[in-house]
Formats: structure tokens, C-alpha cells, sequence
């Protein structure tokens, strides 16, 4: 769910800018609300660390606005997403975005593009001891961390900041895709692990399904 971000490819701190008003940059905060909206109400499951965060999400179904709501675009408000536990990118990520607040992270919902194809997404970025990472809401059920060189395709194209008081805007600057060469042999290796102790942990359990559906049925006859 967590990922180290490689500066040299991301725009981590990008350019603070004003309200989105202007043509040019209503489409990376197009909000179906105020931002502030998003931030301003309570929540019924507040999570008490990363691993609940991703544990909640896991169960949570992915389903398209077109699908749920007839509508092309709708940014659900965090309460209402934890209530329906399904929805798109954006509502995942404003949901995780505000769990991390609370958890007292510096975070941002930031919206751009990611993939082969650059598909239009929303995630998460934070700040941890002066380093900064992604957060893929949708990649809850993975598990809590991810490799580097699953993340390499994330550009940022706007992100909003809440402080606690005020919302700030960032624009982001879209960066040349530059990995240092020594770099490249740690970070394929660091994937190889993650993906191999995915799939053995996922075999296990799978392997171990039948005797826990047995022991359930002994446990119900008697």
C-alpha cells in the first residue's frame, strides 16, 4: 500500500498555487464538493495505524461512479465512502487521505496519471522522516508496503494540502523518467522479493482454506 517515492522521477513538493479557478486548473481539483468539505466532517471508523487503514480497505469493493451513481465523475465525501465501503481511485484516496490526518502524517491527495497507458488516478502522498512516500489506497489488500519500481509510473499532475486550519493547491511538474544506474539492481531485486512473498503467502493460505472450512463444520455439528 506504501511505497518509497524516487525523487528523481516525482515532484514531490511541486508549486503552490491559489484556488483552483481558473480553466487551466479546475480539471486536477475538480471536486463534486468544496475541498474543505472533505475535510470538515467526522468520521465513524477512525483507524489507529497504516495496517488498520489497509485492512479496512481490503475490504472495500472497487466500483466506477458510471456504475454506482449514473454519473461520469462524483468525489464521495470520506463519511459516505466508509458507509458504502465501495468506490473509485478518488474516493479511496480522499478516505485515506483524511485516516492519515488523523494518524497526525503531513499528507496529500493528489490526482494525476499512472500506468502504461497514463490512466487518470488519485492517491496519496506523505511525509515521514523526511522521506516521502506513495499511498495506493486500491493496493490495500497487497499488503502495507510496496517496491519502489511498482510506483515508478505515478506523475503528479495537482495536490491539496490540509494543515488543520487551511487548504493549500500544488501543480506539479512532469519529470523525465530517470533511474540512477546502480539504483536499477536494488530496486528489481527489492520487487522480486516483495512479488515472491506475495504469491508463497497466497498459496499458503489458499493451501490451508479446506482445513479451516472443516474445522468449522466439526465446530458447527457439535
Amino acid at each position: 500500500m506504501i511505497g518509497e517515492i524516487i525523487p528523481t522521477i516525482y515532484d514531490v513538493k511541486g508549486k503552490p498555487v491559489g484556488a483552483p479557478v481558473s480553466r487551466k486548473r479546475k480539471h486536477l481539483f475538480h471536486g463534486t464538493f468544496p475541498m474543505v468539505r472533505y475535510v470538515s466532517q467526522p468520521l465513524q471508523h477512525q483507524c489507529l495505524s497504516i495496517k488498520e487503514i489497509a485492512r479496512f480497505l481490503s475490504r472495500c469493493n472497487y466500483v466506477s461512479d458510471q456504475d454506482q451513481f449514473n454519473r461520469e465523475d462524483y468525489w464521495m465525501p470520506p463519511e459516505e465512502f466508509e458507509n458504502r465501503k465501495k468506490g473509485d481511485c478518488d474516493d479511496f484516496a480522499l478516505w485515506t487521505w483524511r485516516q492519515l490526518q488523523g494518524l497526525g502524517y503531513k499528507v496529500r491527495y493528489v490526482v494525476g496519471i499512472t500506468g502504461k497507458y497514463g490512466a487518470g488516478h488519485a492517491w496519496v502522498t506523505m511525509e515521514d522522516n523526511d522521506k516521502h512516500y506513495i499511498v495506493e489506497p486500491l493496493a490495500g489488500g497487497i499488503g502495507e508496503k510496496l517496491p519502489r519500481l511498482s510506483l515508478i509510473t505515478y506523475q503528479p499532475g495537482g495536490s491539496v494540502e490540509w494543515d488543520g486550519k487551511n487548504i493549500s493547491y500544488y501543480v506539479h511538474e512532469k519529470r523525465n523518467f530517470h533511474i540512477p544506474f546502480v539504483l536499477i539492481p536494488v530496486l528489481v531485486g527489492e520487487w522480486l522479493l516483495f512479488w515472491f512473498c506475495f504469491w508463497a503467502k497466497l498459496f499458503i493460505k489458499l493451501s490451508l482454506l479446506p482445513y479451516y472450512l472443516l474445522r468449522k463444520v466439526v465446530k458447527r455439528k457439535k
